[in-house]
């Protein structure tokens, strides 16, 4: 949020130019305008209200869902990650979600227009993105560092860890073995081999441990890879007992 009210005057006019000639045209786009005329002036007030705006939607809409949306953006980290390590640039980019395919040396992306970016020598920035959803997006302005911003996938509730149940089923010594091997992401067949159990017990330990809200899977092709939630995560630093003898 501070980098919000530290926006420089000039950005902030820049941007709301471009927002401005969006929509339609007529007394709605006219109406807009005068409304943020005071965040144009550039005044300490506007934008502070709009901060506090912006800080009280993220309390709302944001926070309460924060340790799943983490833990999304963790397991395709954590995918990308193996791939890079796995077979290099090539295997990353491709195993980029299906809406993004690699054909060296263009990096093609189903987007809104027609577009083309040029790196000219600059890297670029894959950034996975809760929020991004359906088409990837880039920066509008060509001449800031290039960025790729792309959808994760969403699993298809919260897995919110929720005294409960679960909570028996979790204590014991193989069960914390299972955890703590997980550790930065394995597949199932990785997870058996590290605990020391079969691939039918390590899959039913993951069930458990992820309906508990401590690990999140994710399939990546003919596997699943399994990967700490930030509770889980905070279990293995000692933030609560991971099991009773």
């Amino acid at each position: 949020m501070e980098a919000v009210r530290a926006t420089p005057p000039e950005r902030l006019r820049a941007e709301i130019a471009v927002l401005e000639e969006s929509g339609p045209p007529g007394a709605r786009r006219a109406a807009r305008r005068a409304r943020l005329e005071p965040l144009r002036a550039g005044g300490a007030q506007p934008l502070g209200r709009l901060v506090g705006a912006l800080r009280d939607y993220h309390r709302a809409a944001v926070e309460p869902y924060w340790p799943h949306i983490q833990s999304a953006v963790e397991a395709d980290r954590a995918i990308r990650g193996r791939a890079l390590l796995d077979g290099g640039t090539d295997e990353l980019l491709a195993s980029l979600p299906p809406v993004i395919r690699w054909r060296a040396p263009v990096l093609e992306a189903d987007y809104p227009v027609d577009r083309d970016l040029h790196l000219d020598g600059r890297g670029l920035l894959l950034q996975p993105s809760y929020f991004c959803r359906g088409t990837p997006v880039v920066l509008r302005d060509p001449l800031l560092p290039p960025v790729l911003v792309y959808p994760v996938a969403h699993p298809a509730a919260p897995a919110f860890a929720e005294p409960g149940p679960w909570l028996g089923r979790l204590l014991g010594q193989t069960r914390s073995t299972v955890l703590r091997a997980i550790g930065d992401g394995c597949t199932t067949s990785e997870l058996a081999r590290r605990a020391g159990v079969s691939l039918a017990s390590a899959s039913q330990h993951a069930c458990v441990l992820r309906e508990a809200g401590l690990v999140h899977t994710l399939r990546h092709g003919g596997s699943v890879l399994h990967t700490l939630t930030p509770l889980g995560g905070s279990l293995l630093r000692g933030g609560a007992p991971l099991a009773v003898s």
